[in-house]
């Protein structure tokens, strides 16, 4: 009988190793598959690429009567488009951020399925908590970004010169509304990420609420810089990581007290020793036969010598 032209598949190592090779297939297998969820997305994203847009731009508020700009002291802004082809580069811009946030669920399963090989049970668990958490935190970080826009772009207009013009481009708009909701929505993975270590024995709740004053610090810095001028965007900003930090380090000293009630030497740090008991204890009789000693005629022990 002819044999099968067709090679058997390998068996798949329990512990997930594979060669390089197989390795960057793998990669490439999951690419493919996150861009064929993406491309089609992006395709029918154009579509609707003008509706987006203007619900993107729509913080600008473009002074359409008198009364308008008497309220802004003058300073209208423009929206334009400078050159030919800024309408269609538009576009597909809009389309490609519109695709990759509606096939978010496809490629960050790609992902995990890329990296779940090569973990633990435990991590697996992990990481599908990661997507299951961190997708409503990085919207809630990004609708906070949507509503705080409006509010800073009067008060940025607000330092325009006397008798200038604000244009504003399309392209700028988007690149500063992407911007506010990556920096939003990444920022509100803090509390995550704390968990996550946590969880993982890196960190413990005690040394995360060591670093309360830093972190608050570091928060607020932060927030100053990735957001516009006014103490309203910081503010925003600043204030929810801040409870959601905390959350976090309330959930780790939870987390670390069943740990130590479960195994009170998994809370020991490697290079601290654990409590030895030193209180005396009875020792009870010996359970072998008394033999008498022939030779020094006491009884009761057993001395060869």
């Amino acid at each position: 009988m002819l044999k099968s032209a067709r090679k058997k598949a390998a068996p798949k190592d329990p512990e997930g190793r594979m060669p390089l090779v197989e390795h960057l297939r793998e990669l490439r297998n999951r690419l493919v598959k996150a861009l064929l969820a993406i491309v089609p997305l992006m395709v029918l994203a154009m579509f609707f690429a003008k509706d987006i847009g203007e619900f993107i731009t729509e913080p600008i508020r473009v002074c359409e009567n008198e009364a308008e700009a008497r309220a802004l002291d003058g300073r209208c802004p423009i929206l334009s488009q400078n050159g030919l082809t800024s309408p269609f580069t538009t576009y597909v811009k809009v389309s490609l951020i519109t695709a990759l946030v509606a096939a978010a669920p496809v490629w960050l399963y790609q992902m995990w399925a890329f990296l779940a090989p090569g973990l633990h049970r435990h991590e697996k668990k992990y990481a599908l908590s990661v997507v299951a958490f961190g997708t409503p935190l990085f919207l809630t970080g990004a609708l906070l970004a949507h509503w705080l826009l409006p509010h800073a772009i009067p008060v940025l207009l607000g330092f325009s010169m006397d008798g200038t013009t604000n244009i504003i481009t399309v392209d700028d708009m988007i690149d500063i509304s992407v911007k506010l909701v990556l920096a939003f929505g990444l920022a509100f993975q803090l509390p995550l990420v704390l968990v996550l270590l946590n969880l993982g024995g890196v960190l413990s709740g005690r040394r995360m609420l060591g670093w309360w004053r830093g972190m608050v610090l570091g928060i607020s810095v932060f927030a100053a810089m990735v957001t516009p001028t006014d103490p309203l965007s910081m503010i925003a900003l600043a204030a929810p990581i801040t409870v959601l930090y905390f959350a976090a380090v309330a959930f780790s000293l939870f987390h670390d007290r069943r740990k130590a009630a479960r195994d009170p030497d998994a809370a020991l740090s490697d290079d601290e020793a654990s409590e030895l008991d030193l209180t005396p204890e009875t020792v009870a009789p010996s359970s072998f036969p008394a033999q008498a000693d022939r030779g020094s005629g006491r009884s009761g022990h057993d001395d060869v010598t």
